[in-house]
């Protein structure tokens, strides 16, 4: 029985560090680490590699559930994979037991929670948003393309595809900034 250990954090300005002596300390062999947010498994690799390469008798742990996901959808479709593999989960800060009712009960409200907090962090930011909105502060990023440029350049008689290839853009890019006043 091999132990296998999971860190993740959001963001590439995070440190992973105290997850992987974590995870080391629990006696994890190999730990995979990845950098990238838990709202979804679309981009974790890593986590995918891990999931493909667990066997019956092995052991995931993590640090907390929520560095495994951050949606109770895709933390059941997570435990739902390893229990068909014959893989125990582990957490090494919460009192994780899959395999009695109530540490199945226990895991899914841990999942709700992490997704909560995710929602609740996305409610501040929009609401945030709409305030610096409102104050004139906010004003979204920059444009990329240089509207009266792509103009300039029809009217000199380019095409579309010319004028994407040209100043580097995409052709789509091209006809947005043709319809901009």
């Amino acid at each position: 029985m091999t132990k296998y250990g999971y860190a993740r954090v959001s963001s590439t300005d995070q440190d992973l560090t105290i997850q992987v002596e974590a995870l080391r300390d629990a006696g994890c062999s190999i730990i995979r680490e990845e950098k990238v947010s838990g709202t979804s498994r679309a981009g974790r690799q890593e986590l995918e590699t891990l999931l493909e390469f667990l066997h019956d008798g092995d052991t995931l742990v993590v640090t907390r559930i929520d560095r495994l996901a951050r949606s109770i959808g895709d933390l059941q479709d997570i435990v739902r994979t390893l229990k068909q593999r014959g893989v125990a989960l582990q957490a090494t800060e919460q009192p994780i037991d899959t395999t009695t009712a109530a540490g199945k009960a226990f895991l899914d409200m841990l999942g709700v929670f992490a997704e909560f907090e995710t929602n609740l962090r996305r409610e501040r930011q929009l609401e945030g948003i709409a305030k610096a909105k409102a104050k004139g502060v906010y004003k979204g990023r920059k444009p990329s393309v240089d509207a009266e440029r792509v103009k300039a350049l029809r009217a000199d008689g380019l095409g579309a595809s010319q004028i994407a290839r040209q100043l580097g853009i995409g052709r789509a890019s091209v006809y947005r900034a043709l319809e901009k006043r």
